[in-house]
């Protein structure tokens, strides 16, 4: 028996070409020397993914599709000497074709065998990308009629530095020792045929007749050797964190518990910068303080929305179920924070002069946030505003990024 195997007894349908496909892997795995240990095959979800529980080697089980993403962080984490191999069907393959398409384009050190059948087995015998055209399936009687991909020229045009396409038939355990043999990606086809489902819908299926007048060229392909996409081992990188500009502590606020502050504006109108403004002026007053954006991903337009928590203690969560000062400064704003409004039972809103007084059970403050200076200023104004008249921070803090203070200021 062979090393790579835990068992003669395969888990596939009688007759299925996987049992060739396992059995000549685990023959090149042997030609080239490889112990069990030094093999992480990774399996995709189809029939073949079910060979997990007889390789000795480390074995990883994937998403649909997504096996060959993994593979590739295994393999670029991994020293010059191990093998990662990706065992993965046609649909897989259609489904995680871009995953395939970087790894050639990145020359990942891994190989992955793309166990094509022409269909989903494990889900009914639906087409993939890689069905052909004339190839009769469950939901497409009369076949696609449409061309399927051609993957070993997609990887070799994506830079592979090995692709073959062979037909499931013989021993072509040297087709995939020379692919495992590769330091970069290499990927081999194996045409196979469903048992279960091929003769089902294709009585007179013949696997060698049918790659051939599907136009599946069968050889390989390669390109000049470069260098595998590896990750340098141990490498020490400088912390992302060390990046960022610290905040010096300049006075001591004096606030004497949390507080939760919800600004609401539109996008474009400077609300998260106004956000970060009072919490990085809230540091700097000896506070502890977290900031939290919200804002649709279309990001330049609707409603643009900021949590800020100031603390005198440190903070261990950052949610705010229900805010001690409601700041609207739009009607996005306040379209947004409308369901947050009308469930407050403490605290107080402020809204712009421009926006219709909301009913609330809170009491509700207007003020003219846009017009001193324009829109684009209207949260930090604000901010500052709210700050100012609560004594949240000292006045030097507030100056430091209100408006109105800033334009007061003599120039020098």
């Amino acid at each position: 028996m062979s090393t790579m195997l835990l068992s003669d007894k395969l888990p596939y349908c009688p007759g299925c070409t996987h049992h060739h496909v396992t059995r000549q892997t685990s023959k090149a795995l042997e030609k080239l020397g490889l112990a069990p240990q030094d093999v992480v095959l990774v399996t995709d979800i189809g029939c073949h993914g079910i060979a997990d529980a007889v390789f000795a080697t480390h074995t990883v089980h994937g998403l649909h599709g997504r096996s060959t993403a993994i593979a590739a962080g295994i393999a670029m984490a991994l020293p010059a000497g191990k093998k990662v191999v990706v065992f993965i069907g046609d649909g897989g393959a259609t489904i995680g074709l871009q995953h395939i398409l970087e790894a050639a384009r990145m020359n990942v050190p891994l190989t992955v065998v793309v166990h094509n059948n022409f269909l989903y087995g494990m889900t009914g015998g639906q087409p993939s990308g890689l069905t052909p055209p004339e190839f009769k399936t469950v939901v497409a009687p009369e076949g696609t009629h449409l061309p399927h991909h051609n993957l070993c020229e997609l990887v070799h045009d994506a830079g592979a530095v090995f692709a073959a396409r062979v037909v499931g038939l013989g021993d072509f355990s040297g087709t995939l020792a020379e692919a495992f043999a590769q330091d970069g990606f290499s990927l081999v086809e194996v045409l196979e045929m469903c048992t279960s489902y091929t003769p089902k819908f294709n009585p007179d299926f013949k696997l060698r007749q049918a790659a051939e007048a599907a136009g599946y060229a069968l050889g390989s392909w390669t390109n000049p050797p470069r260098p595998p996409f590896r990750l340098q081992f141990g490498a020490q990188k400088p912390s992302l964190l060390s990046q960022l500009k610290l905040v010096t502590r300049k006075q001591q606020a004096r606030l004497p518990h949390r507080l939760g502050i919800v600004l609401a504006g539109s996008a474009g109108e400077g609300v998260q910068y106004a956000a970060e403004s009072l919490a990085r002026a809230a540091v700097a007053g000896g506070l502890h303080a977290t900031k939290k954006g919200s804002y649709p991903v279309t990001v330049g337009v609707g409603f643009s929305a900021a949590e800020i928590l100031l603390s005198p203690e440190p903070i261990r969560y950052h949610g705010i179920g229900e805010p001690d000062f409601l700041v609207i400064t739009s009607e996005d704003g306040l379209h947004w924070a409308r369901p947050k409004l009308l469930a407050m039972r403490h605290g107080r809103v402020f809204v712009d002069a421009s926006l219709p007084k909301p009913e609330a059970s809170v009491p509700v403050e207007v003020r003219d946030f846009r017009t001193p200076f324009g829109a684009k200023n209207a949260a930090l104004l604000a901010l500052a505003t709210v700050a100012r008249e609560e004594a949240l921070l000292p006045e030097a803090l507030i100056a430091a990024f209100d408006p109105q203070a800033k334009a007061a200021a003599p120039v020098s």
